[in-house]
């Protein structure tokens, strides 16, 4: 389960993918493919969500990892990068993007 609290040492990955409608469930597909069968295997990963705008233009993807080193090194394997290739033609742009938790309500 993520843990979403100033006190926790997780790492919190948050990636919104730029797409269109006509390739977003292409897109989503995708990723849930590399999530079952890659990404929530990898070594310290916690957990992960996925999310589409109304307009099915944009995804967001929460994830969290034990330490930020699991998720760089999920991310330089051979396999996600093939994983990227395959994001990179369904979607304009896409970027993950670390984060720290600053506060909860």
């Amino acid at each position: 389960m993520p843990q979403i609290n100033e006190t926790t040492d997780r790492q919190t990955v948050i990636t919104t993918f730029e797409t269109s409608p006509g390739n977003c469930e292409d897109l989503l597909d995708a990723l849930k493919e590399a999530y079952a069968g890659f990404i929530s295997k990898q070594p310290g990963f916690v957990a992960a969500a996925l999310h589409v705008n109304d307009a099915q233009t944009r995804i967001a993807n929460y994830s969290q990892w034990r330490h930020r080193e699991d998720f760089l090194k999920m991310l330089r394997s051979e396999e996600m990068r093939a994983h990227n290739k395959r994001f990179n033609t369904l979607c304009r742009s896409f970027e993950p993007v670390l984060y720290e938790v600053a506060a909860t309500f």
